[in-house]
């Protein structure tokens, strides 16, 4: 590569495991929106919680044109160490080698991985929920199909953890690490309505300043302290933020999750000191790296119906204790008032309804654009 360029993350999906899924002898073709465009990429595979190893028959890439079919002509081969099939170890990353296509900002690739195997339930199968329609194929392998048949649909990106991009050397990146809120839940499929993607349209759109790629690693349930669907905030915190390539910045959002508690587990009840101390060793942890990190505010939930019961006084005080101390401490490099921005000025506990889907939780479409739209750009100049 030459020394004027770098890779960048421009497309990330958190690995976690997967609910029930399986699969044998069979496509997988997903769906990524990307940030940044470039014209050589890489494309990272995960089995981080595979209890074996992984066969991996074939993989392509594409522009993604409708439904299962790829743009007529921008198929490429994806290949590993020259090969075009390879192994991932049990708990392990694999990254391709470079790939020539050019692939224009906030633009659709299609990424086709051939599972040659039997792949049960059991495997633990690596994967994330998307609000992006992705394909599954009958049985063989249509990795290089123009038009991918259809087997059934899934709502779930499998296997495929990041796609980066090379870029100049100034360029840097931003990864948002957070939970539902940064996943969009509840919000419509198929639009890229995630607030990191809405933050990457305010980046390409704007006339000058440094660019960036923005790499989405929000999870549905995730919390600080504790596990869930995956790794805690802080478990995750060195393989979704400090490994990827390029970044120079991570907003964090997080905590609603500890707050609530829904899961019946009084052993993991937590209160708003135990989630700043968790929030200041990411703030250590990214300095040490020399990277930025800027503190995101947690949204009003009161009376939230996603699950009723979850939202109480106590949870609500300890929710407003983090909120003044992101703003207040210091400790972070900047403050991103996501709670300012959506919450009710008559009655700040709660969103303006037309920012809340309807479950007093998460954000509706237009939420999570607003969200996208708090970020202040020159932060990352």
């Amino acid at each position: 590569m030459p020394q004027d360029t770098h890779w960048v993350g421009t497309w990330t999906a958190t690995p976690a495991p997967a609910e029930a899924a399986a699969f044998s002898n069979q496509t997988l073709r997903m769906i990524a929106h990307v940030s940044l465009g470039g014209s050589r990429l890489r494309v990272r595979l995960s089995n981080a919680y595979g209890t074996g190893k992984l066969a991996i028959g074939a993989v392509h890439i594409g522009l993604h044109a409708a439904g299962a079919g790829i743009v007529p002509g921008s198929d490429r081969v994806v290949t590993f160490g020259g090969e075009g099939s390879a192994t991932i170890a049990a708990g392990s990353l694999l990254i391709s080698d470079p790939v020539a296509l050019d692939v224009p900002p906030l633009s659709n690739v299609a990424i086709s991985v051939y599972l040659p195997g039997n792949i049960p339930v059991t495997f633990q199968i690596t994967g994330r929920y998307a609000r992006q329609t992705n394909y599954i194929s009958p049985p063989g392998d249509f990795s290089a199909s123009t038009a991918m048949p259809i087997g059934k649909i899934t709502d779930d990106w499998y296997f495929v953890s990041g796609i980066d991009v090379a870029a100049t050397a100034e360029t840097g990146g931003v990864v948002a690490l957070g939970d539902s809120l940064t996943d969009a839940n509840i919000s419509t499929p198929d639009l890229n309505c995630r607030w990191p993607d809405q933050l990457a349209r305010r980046m390409q759109a704007r006339p000058s300043g440094r660019p960036m790629g923005v790499m989405n690693q929000g999870l549905g349930g995730n919390r600080i302290l504790h596990d869930l669907r995956g790794d805690s905030g802080l478990r995750r915190f060195d393989r979704d933020v400090l490994a990827q390539p390029g970044v120079t910045h991570v907003i964090i959002c997080l905590g609603i999750n500890d707050i609530r508690n829904r899961w019946g587990k009084p052993e993991e009840a937590v209160n708003a000191e135990g989630m700043i101390a968790g929030l200041k060793q990411m703030v250590l942890r990214a300095h040490m790296r020399g990277i930025k990190i800027l503190g995101g505010t947690l949204l009003p939930f009161e009376n939230e119906t996603f699950f009723p019961g979850a939202y109480t006084q106590a949870g609500e005080a300890a929710r407003q204790g983090v909120n003044a101390w992101i703003r207040e401490s210091g400790a972070f490099d900047a403050v991103i008032d996501f709670e300012q921005g959506l919450r009710d000025p008559s009655h700040p506990t709660s969103m303006l309804p037309i920012y809340d889907c309807g479950d007093h939780l998460h954000p509706s479409d237009l939420g999570y654009h607003r969200m996208g739209d708090i970020v202040d750009l020159a932060l990352f100049d």
